[in-house]
């Protein structure tokens, strides 16, 4: 999550498009994008021959001096023969060195890419693992969680607070993976060691705690469900902990709730939006995707962020976003946005993920949509209607959505409202309530715990829906111009076509002809129908995101 109001910097982009680049597309300015960026964004040679399997990560944090130490284990299985791995470190931290079977390796480094040389026949088939160690002062995060990193920080008493945030910046600010979305692990052991009195929560469970001579505890905790790399965290802290067992679809929930002692009282009365969250999404989008590691809502240094089973939370025990509703209509104030938000992304985000950060409109626009569904669940359609057109306002329409692909480049801030007024327009295609559910469901039951890709997305929607939204997609995601629909009344008849539109586009629209529901095919010609009357009156429905011009 980077939320719209607060990124002041969005990233210059350029689009590659699925089927051709829009007029306005080619008006861009292309970025310049580096070796690094492409290290960073591109499935390398030294990437696509091994298959994550497991990480087992072992780390001390000395909050004091600021410093990560430690060691990734990482589990892997050969695709095809090579010996060559990359591992990704962000500077100024430093791999001290590598094993495998007991053999220290050759590492070279080209800025945050490492390349370990494996001595070891690498067979297709074959599970093995290289032992990876590491230490240093990580990257400060500057702004988290916009400008990431590692938040080091200190509670009203005086206690250190430390979290991680690494969305788009990457895990490997803070410990070394194989840093690209297109895959993840398929479980995960964390322990990390921290100074008494101190606690550490991370993903998962927590599966014990186990204190040290030298006046610490290490927490160990264990991920059972695959994770993306930014979604796994670190939070250490004078934390207490509450709990709640909810009644889910798949049956009991263990919900934990960590935050700062002096926070106690006023959590146990805010955190009451997560189970009523967790019904909501339910129903929307079928069950809690990670049964088996738990719920948690833990309190951060910083606004929050969606990671796996372990949400932050920084919201200061307030309705709204930092108390404001960013919809301007009211309803924003029904519900704690960060709550809401980021635990939305456990099914946007964290059970389906992007394969590449340039598709990370999927997390966001689905997510910031969620926002609008949970008000249809608790309060109805109006609410849910009003938010989603209140979020317009947010929406500046000056670079597209998609990314640029292989180098690490997310598209325009607009992914969220822009992002969720196109979805709320798609759902204008589905006339019955339940049948939106279920094409919601069946996403996520589709690609449960799946990597994706835009197309994806979109042919799963022109599939359920059953019609080609390929121009609509073109339209919304890859250029920057909002459809306009041009309605012409001259006496009993009225002349109707689109402008600002790609080639293809294709959107049924429905108004009101004297109070009656009237379906429009516009298209770039002009039709023309025949009204009741003269005086037949016109309405236009604002739920559609698309500009009106009536005369």
């Amino acid at each position: 999550m980077k939320t719209l109001y607060l990124k002041n910097i969005f990233i210059l982009i350029a689009v590659i498009s699925l089927g051709h680049l829009s007029h306005a597309q080619l008006l861009q300015k292309k970025k310049e994008f580096t070796r690094q960026d492409s290290l960073r964004g591109s499935i390398t040679l030294e990437r696509a021959w091994w298959d994550i399997t497991y990480y087992d990560l072992d780390i001390k944090v000395s909050p004091s001096i600021k410093t990560i130490s430690g060691s990734n284990t990482i589990h892997y299985k050969v695709l095809h023969p090579h010996n060559l791995m990359q591992v990704d470190l962000q500077t100024p931290l430093k791999i001290t060195r590598a094993i495998q079977d007991g053999r220290e390796l050759k590492v070279t480094q080209e800025g945050n890419a490492h390349f370990i040389k494996l001595t070891k026949e690498q067979l297709p088939g074959m599970v093995n693992q290289v032992q990876v160690f590491y230490e240093g002062k990580p990257r400060e995060a500057k702004n988290a969680p916009w400008d990431g990193g590692i938040s080091w920080k200190k509670d009203k008493n005086g206690n250190d607070f430390v979290s991680s945030s690494c969305q788009g910046l990457g895990a490997s600010v803070w410990w070394p993976n194989k840093d690209h979305m297109y895959q993840e692990v398929d479980s995960m052991a964390i322990r990390v060691n921290v100074p008494n009195p101190l606690i550490n929560v991370s993903n998962g469970r927590l599966i014990k705690t186990e204190p040290k001579d030298d006046d610490t505890t290490t927490y160990h905790w264990f991920v059972k469900n695959p994770i993306n790399n930014y979604g796994v965290n670190i939070n250490i802290g004078d934390y207490v902990n509450f709990n709640e067992i909810y009644d889910g679809e798949n049956g009991p929930l263990d919900m934990n709730y960590y935050v700062l002692r002096d926070n106690l009282e006023k959590a146990q009365k805010q955190f009451k939006d997560a189970p009523r969250m967790m019904e909501a999404f339910e129903h929307w989008f079928g069950p809690y995707p990670f049964y088996e590691d738990s719920f948690k809502l833990v309190e951060a240094p910083y606004l929050g962020m969606e990671h796996q089973s372990s949400v932050t939370y920084g919201n200061k025990f307030k309705n709204g976003y930092l108390g404001k509703d960013l919809s301007g209509t009211g309803w924003g104030m029904k519900f704690d946005f960060i709550i809401i938000h980021e635990s939305g992304h456990e099914w946007f985000a964290n059970n389906i993920t992007n394969k590449d950060i340039a598709d990370m409109w999927i997390h966001e626009s689905f997510t910031a949509y969620s926002e609008s569904l949970f008000l249809d669940f608790h309060y109805g359609a109006t609410s849910a209607n009003e938010y989603v057109i209140g979020t317009r306002r947010s929406i500046r329409n000056r670079r597209p959505l998609i990314g640029e692909y292989g180098v690490n480049n997310e598209g325009s801030g607009d992914m969220y409202y822009k992002g969720a007024n196109m979805i709320h327009t798609l759902r204008m295609l589905v006339n019955d309530k339940d049948e939106w559910r279920q094409i919601l469901r069946n996403m996520n039951k589709t690609f449960y715990h799946k990597t994706v890709t835009t197309q994806d997305i979109e042919s799963f929607l022109s599939q359920s829906i059953g019609q080609d939204l390929s121009g609509f997609f073109n339209q919304y995601l890859r250029d920057i111009r909002i459809p306009k629909l041009i309605l012409k009344k001259k006496k009993n008849k009225l002349t109707y076509h689109w402008e600002n539109v790609v080639d293809n586009f294709s959107l049924p629209v429905r108004i009101l002809i004297d109070d009656k529901i009237t379906l429009l095919n516009p298209t770039t010609s002009k039709q023309v129908m025949r009204l009741p009357s003269k005086k037949s009156m016109i309405e236009t429905d604002a739920a559609y995101y698309i500009d009106y011009k009536v005369n």
